[in-house]
């Protein structure tokens, strides 16, 4: 293992082209050992039968024409897609010499499910690794990276004020021997989501439909998702990209601040690595409504069946989805509605993770609405995703809306040392092009590495 490390960016998008027998060794793991390292060659968004890991939404239960394509982050080893943007910061860390094992402890500041990852990517490799981030999450979410050894560092508050945990973060990066996977602003994350998830998501929209992507719909905490949307354009240019947000805190789309519950999101900031060229439209979705929504398909299958949603169907929805994955859901019928897509036209949008770290959520549901009778979940039903419509669209194509949110990035990360000078270059989409290329850099040094 030590002389493969793990997978480049090309087999993470074609795991296919690893070597044969690394390959089946990976897939023998899955689901059997999932702490043998050789579960790196596992961050795909592919299943051992070279799909993209994906579902096609009944349109009974969306209410669009339109085709709803969720890529499913579940299948990933810890559980969530975040352990890529994870590993490959990790990747080219090792790569540049800045991280050396054995010498550095591995700080991970997130809102869970990037710190799983970072606690699982360590776990497998030998680092020591400290999760910062806030106190008020789910459970499950230190659970499992207690479960994989990681650290933690609790900072307070929850999703609204991951910028203490950023802050915290910088207090411990100055121990020489901490190292920082700091998802907000390191590109390994954009280079991830835009080469691997973008041309998966590309792929899994060929069976639908025209084959072409007119939409593209993610919430943004780290941003790193979003960058999909950045290659869904190079292919199909006229696609759209929305970047959702909590209505409960509406940073990107009008400065505006405040506590919600859609854990993964909404992190009071524009991130640095969020290229706001690309950016079209910002949606904003009731946290309630994401969090009734996972009620309703959790428990609601009765009210699926009534719509016309079939008992098979319904039962793969389970567990598919978390509550940000909702949301995405949310904003992707939103979206298609905003655009007037029709049939035929696909909507492509991710599912972070899956329903196994958000019991706890669940149960604050039914402890503050106590009487969910089938009837209530019905109304749930209608409210959340039949009368989804396009309200609270920001659109953000204009040269005053770009210059709002670039406001709002220098305002973020001026703070935290970055120069304007720096700040400005993300203005210009050569920037954004020479951080996607240094893919082939890394996956060039990565298989040097291997024959050494």
């Amino acid at each position: 293992m030590a002389g493969y490390f793990g997978p480049s960016y090309e087999e993470m998008l074609y795991p296919e082209r690893v070597e044969p027998d690394l390959l089946a060794r990976a897939r023998q793991a899955a689901g059997v050992d999932e702490l043998d390292p050789v579960n790196l060659f596992n961050i795909t968004w592919k299943d051992p039968e070279g799909r993209v890991r994906a579902t096609v939404l009944p349109p009974a239960l969306t209410g669009v024409e339109a085709n709803i394509i969720v890529l499913l982050g579940a299948g990933f080893p810890s559980g969530s897609h975040k352990v890529g943007p994870a590993y490959t910061t990790l990747m080219e860390g090792w790569l540049d010499g800045t991280i050396i094992p054995g010498r550095h402890t591995i700080l991970g500041p997130s809102t869970g499910n990037f710190g799983i990852g970072v606690a699982y990517v360590c776990r497998l490799l030998g680092y020591r690794a400290i999760i910062i981030m806030p106190d008020g999450m789910s459970r499950e979410r230190y659970q499992r990276i207690r479960a994989y050894g990681g650290e933690l560092e609790l900072t307070p508050g929850t999703e609204s004020d991951v910028i203490l945990t950023l802050e915290r973060t910088q207090q411990l990066a100055k121990d020489p021997h901490n190292r920082t996977l700091a998802q907000f602003e390191l590109f390994p994350n954009y280079r991830f989501h835009r080469y691997v998830t973008g041309r998966s998501a590309i792929e899994a929209a060929k069976g639908w439909g025209n084959g072409a992507i007119a939409g593209f719909a993610a919430a943004p905490g780290s941003a790193g998702t979003l960058a999909a949307g950045d290659e869904i354009k190079a292919t199909f240019p006229g696609a759209k990209v929305a970047a959702l947000e909590p209505y409960e805190c509406p940073t990107l789309a009008t400065g505006g601040r405040g506590h919600h519950r859609i854990e993964g999101i909404g992190d009071k900031m524009c991130t640095l690595i969020h290229n706001v060229l690309n950016t079209d439209f910002v949606i904003l979705i009731h946290d309630d409504h994401a969090v009734k929504g996972l009620k309703v398909l959790r428990d609601g299958g009765g009210v699926l069946a009534d719509w016309g949603v079939g008992e098979a169907e319904a039962a793969a929805l389970r567990d598919s989805f978390g509550v940000s994955g909702v949301c995405n859901i949310l904003g992707a019928i939103k979206l298609a509605k905003q655009l007037g897509l029709g049939p035929g036209e696909n909507v492509v949008t991710v599912a972070t993770d899956g329903f196994d770290r958000y019991p706890s959520v669940m149960e604050d549901l039914e402890r503050r609405s106590p009487e969910i009778t089938p009837s209530v979940l019905e109304g749930w039903a209608r409210d959340v995703f039949r009368h989804a419509v396009p309200d609270h669209v920001y659109d953000c194509r204009g040269r005053e809306a770009k210059a709002r949110l670039f406001a709002q990035k220098e305002k973020d990360w001026l703070p935290f040392g970055y120069a304007r000078e720096d700040l400005g270059a993300m203005q210009h989409p050569a920037f954004w092009e020479r951080e996607y290329a240094r893919v082939g850099e890394y996956d060039a040094k990565l298989l040097a590495k291997r024959r050494a």
